[in-house]
């Protein structure tokens, strides 16, 4: 940062109001357990009577802390897989009566074998051990429930045919770190299992005995109060909110930290603070880590709906060019814009760079444009 960048920062600073709220800090986590494949029984207790079987089920597995949702159960039902007292019963709201044997026959998890799908892919790097993508947002990483297609695993089947190592597993192939859905940036990906196993060591060493550089572009609301600083704050599942993750207390998390430099700051109407580039290195890589520890930060990054939704009506402080290209992102504005290891099978130095891609360039552009005063 420039001079000139860091006496606009400290002015931005100097206009903050002191009454900005602390993050909140959420409760303990609660960890859900996949269930496993096989037949159990329930006898239903007294002061479960009358409920309907698949509330009965559900809460079964709630209060067990299983991953087993109220639809898959009425799909269990439906299949014949549950019995009261030795009868199937496939009517979902059948109420329970004290006393009764409830069966529940869980089957294996079948997963299906992705297809190769024709998906332009952006190829940074390839040789015949590992494939870096500079993936655009939008692209899921591998199938899921909902994406079972249209995925970069279906991609890279395709363009990689049976040379992805299979380490990964059926829907996984290849694939050692993954970045979010609306995420744009650098990927890498093994065709190799020994590349696997030598990037999987050196993800999991996070850099810290070996060469690994990962740092992503974040355009984030505010101003941040230093140039530079660190979170060190471990995440786990939010306690409420299951699709969301959130700093908890102690070895209730997993270690979780995250550096970040101020790269640019962007006034909005008024001159007051809108807006901040930050550049954001990864010491760990847990789920959506940059994402809630700048909102952590009370600076959650600009288009976030899961975790900058208190945030909407700052968009009124941008300046008239950015406000619609802030409503046309519609993600994250985050970009993972670099990447750097040795290769893990001939130890070759690599290191990748990536512009952001237009829509997200359009913005910062948009927002270095000087606001007018209303």
């Amino acid at each position: 940062m420039n001079q000139h960048a860091k006496r606009r920062h400290q002015a931005a600073l100097n206009s903050l109001a002191d009454e900005t709220p602390e993050p909140v800090e959420a409760g303990p986590k609660r960890l859900l357990t996949t269930p496993e494949a096989g037949l159990r029984q329930h006898v239903v207790a007294e002061d479960a009577a009358g409920q309907r079987l698949d509330r009965y089920l559900a809460g079964l597995a709630d209060a067990a802390d299983e991953a087993l949702s109220r639809t898959r159960i009425q799909s269990l039902i439906e299949e014949g897989l549950v019995a009261v007292d030795g009868r199937t019963v496939t009517d979902t709201k059948a109420k329970v009566r004290a006393g009764q044997t409830i069966a529940v026959n869980i089957p294996e998890a079948a997963p299906a074998e992705p297809m190769a799908e024709n998906i332009p892919l952006s190829v940074v790097f390839e040789d015949e051990h590992l494939i870096i993508i500079d993936k655009p947002p939008g692209l899921v990483v591998h199938p899921a429930a909902g994406h079972e297609t249209g995925t970069l695993v279906n991609a890279l089947i395709a363009h990689c045919g049976d040379s992805l190592s299979g380490i990964g597993g059926v829907k996984r192939p290849g694939i050692v770190h993954r970045i979010d859905k609306d995420t744009s940036g650098l990927l890498a990906v093994a065709k190799t299992d020994a590349a696997h196993q030598g990037l999987a060591a050196l993800f999991a060493d996070h850099g810290r005995t070996m060469n690994l550089d990962r740092e992503y572009l974040a355009l984030v609301w505010g101003v941040l109060r230093r140039l530079t600083g660190t979170v060190d704050a471990p995440l786990g599942r939010h306690p409420v909110h299951r699709e969301k993750h959130a700093v908890v207390r102690g070895d209730r998390g997993r270690e979780a930290i995250t550096h970040w430099q101020v790269e640019e700051t962007f006034e909005g109407i008024n001159g007051t603070p809108a807006a901040s580039l930050v550049r954001c290195r990864l010491e760990t890589g847990r789920t959506h880590q940059i994402r809630v520890h700048m909102a952590h930060l009370g600076n959650p990054i600009l288009g976030d709906a899961l975790y900058a939704g208190g945030f909407r009506t700052k968009a009124g402080l941008l300046n008239e060019r950015a406000r619609p290209l802030l409503e046309s992102l519609d993600r994250q504005a985050l970009h993972a814009a670099r990447l750097g290891f040795d290769h893990p099978v001939t130890g070759e130095p690599l290191s990748f760079e990536s512009e952001p891609p237009q829509d997200m360039m359009r913005l910062i552009e948009a927002l270095r444009e000087p606001a007018a005063s209303s």
